[in-house]
């Protein structure tokens, strides 16, 4: 795979195919009154916001953002879609917001200058109560919501929605707590019913794990976010999936690849050493091939002397440390590279791939943040 004209040094693809792909998994899943919310904060986990949203909005129901920011940003890029914003919305941040962009509530200082906001724009935006069920950090009590749903109403605000998250649903085989909170969950909406006279009509509770493993959190909204862009949420989600239904049956495809160009070609005569700290000998003569990708955009120092990339449809290893914009690979072994071959850092080339959930576990980290840490600055296309 060779970029052509050697026009530009890295770039992220998108595959709306994939996402298409992973909507339908869900879709299938899901039960059938279950809206669908994608979640796109952090730059679309760092897909891309610009050019992920207009793929998924063929597709979804809902957007969920973390911040009115983000929000903004999807109505100029002429989402229609319902928004729930979901984190901490300051009154500086208090504008701009239309009818349709809810706001999740964790605290009663928020109901004050949300009410202020409201007073001077006449805009009443719809909110979404959190309950604290057992995660410990944004939300109110669950056992306080009947106090909670009178403050808001005593502040004349629209409770149209409750919702949760689950603290522990991922990163385990045992389910016991998640099951305890969503008991807490369930006594909390009945204190809801009877201070509302009945519950609102948006009520979710499910993540991408608890989306793909339990019927019984699905409720009227679903948030799935790391499993849109085709991604499982852990080895563990994977695996409690496979013990309740085998190996078969689902598939989620990953979303982003992401290259780079041979920017340079470098003969190292044995014994010398690369890079940084000089951390790598070369136990032969060597050829490198110089990548202009680093850990400012997004690939960690920490995959130095650790991590594979594919060359010409070959793997080939990092080497040395790995510098702000530049890393290193021994294509020695990959016959006739050349200035301008493309290397692939994410995604398959041919039968080769490399896995975001690898890289990620050379870091010591997870899928997640090395998805949320790809730069901006960096060009993504869209492959239908």
């Amino acid at each position: 795979m060779t970029v052509g004209p050697f026009s530009k040094t890295q770039w992220i693809e998108l595959d709306a195919g994939a996402v298409a792909h992973n909507v339908g998994v869900f879709r299938s899943v899901l039960s059938a009154e279950t809206k669908l919310l994608a979640v796109v904060k952090a730059n679309a986990y760092g897909h891309g916001l610009a050019e992920f949203a207009p793929i998924a909005a063929k597709h979804i129901d809902w957007f969920g953002v973390h911040t009115a920011n983000e929000a903004r940003a999807l109505r100029r890029l002429g989402m229609t879609k319902p928004i729930l914003v979901m984190g901490v919305v300051p009154p500086g941040e208090l504008h701009d917001l239309d009818v349709d962009v809810h706001l999740l509530v964790s605290s009663s200082a928020a109901f004050e200058w949300i009410a202020d906001y409201r007073d001077r724009s006449g805009i009443r935006l719809p909110l979404h109560i959190k309950v604290d069920t057992g995660a410990k950090r944004q939300g109110f009590g669950w056992s306080r919501l009947g106090d909670v749903l009178d403050e808001a109403s005593g502040k004349g605000h629209e409770i149209v929605g409750l919702a949760t998250h689950f603290a522990n649903i991922e990163d385990t085989l045992e389910h016991e707590f998640a099951r305890t909170q969503l008991d807490r969950f369930h006594r909390a909406l009945e204190l809801a019913e009877d201070r509302l006279g009945g519950v609102p009509p948006f009520i979710h509770a499910a993540c991408s794990a608890a989306s793909l493993l339990f019927r019984e959190t699905d409720f009227t909204l679903a948030r799935v976010g790391i499993s849109i862009y085709g991604h499982w949420p852990s080895r563990e989600t994977r695996l409690s999936w496979i013990l309740e239904h085998g190996r078969g049956g689902i598939e989620l495809r990953p979303t982003l690849s992401w290259r780079a160009a041979v920017g340079q070609l470098q003969r190292v005569a044995k014994g010398e050493t690369v890079g940084y700290g000089r951390s790598w000998t070369a136990l032969r003569d060597t050829v490198l091939a110089v990548i202009p990708v680093g850990y400012a955009d997004g690939y960690p120092r920490a995959l130095g002397n650790r991590a594979r990339v594919v060359v010409v449809g070959c793997e080939a290893p990092v080497v040395g440390r790995v510098c702000m914009n530049i890393c290193m690979v021994d294509v020695t072994d990959v016959p006739g590279v050349e200035i301008g071959d493309v290397v692939t850092l994410v995604g398959a080339d041919g039968e080769m791939a490399i896995s975001v959930e690898d890289l990620a576990t050379h870091c010591g980290t997870i899928n997640y943040e090395f998805l949320a840490r790809l730069s901006q600055s960096i060009p993504r296309d869209v492959r239908s």
